[in-house]
């Protein structure tokens, strides 16, 4: 891996001024770098596109994903302006992106109504007791998928 590059920072700053400016979404942009060459960027679109699932940072995963032709980003870093939410996080690990560098904090964030702590408070509590109610249904016949994948000789792990 190569040491962090401000100008690919700086891009994901820039991308989140743009997108908060024009109304695309949150002050959020990132880049995704390999070989040190950015191959996607993403910024928020959220309100552009009325996906909740468009943050800057799960886009820029999807047009690399889509660049590079396969769903493991290893060898690829992520510039990111914040420090991402759990959402985020949990698809740069599915990415297995091998670094991240980010500029604003989880705290900077809340500070201006971006405040992702009670989702941390609900991964931790029981499905029971959190507050979208959860309750399981019809496991016995989902479990079949399960026990065929896990017997299944031609699968692609990922």
């Amino acid at each position: 891996m190569s040491i962090p590059n401000p100008d690919f920072m700086r891009e994901a700053i820039q991308l989140s001024l743009n997108t908060m400016r024009n109304g695309n979404g949150g002050p959020f942009g990132a880049v995704i770098v390999k070989d040190e060459q950015i191959i996607a960027r993403g910024y928020n679109r959220v309100l552009e596109t009325n996906d909740p699932t468009a943050h800057a940072e799960v886009v820029a995963i999807r047009e690399a994903t889509q660049s590079l032709g396969t769903f493991d980003l290893e060898g690829c870093e992520i510039y990111t302006s914040c420090e991402p939410c759990p959402m985020c996080l949990g698809a740069i690990y599915w990415s297995h992106i091998s670094k991240m560098y980010y500029a604003n904090t989880k705290a900077d964030a809340a500070a201006i109504g971006f405040d992702d702590h009670f989702i941390y408070d609900e991964l931790d509590r029981d499905p029971a007791h959190r507050r979208l109610q959860s309750l399981p249904l019809l496991r016995e016949e989902a479990i079949r998928a399960f026990e065929e994948w896990a017997t299944k000789t031609d699968k692609q792990r990922y």
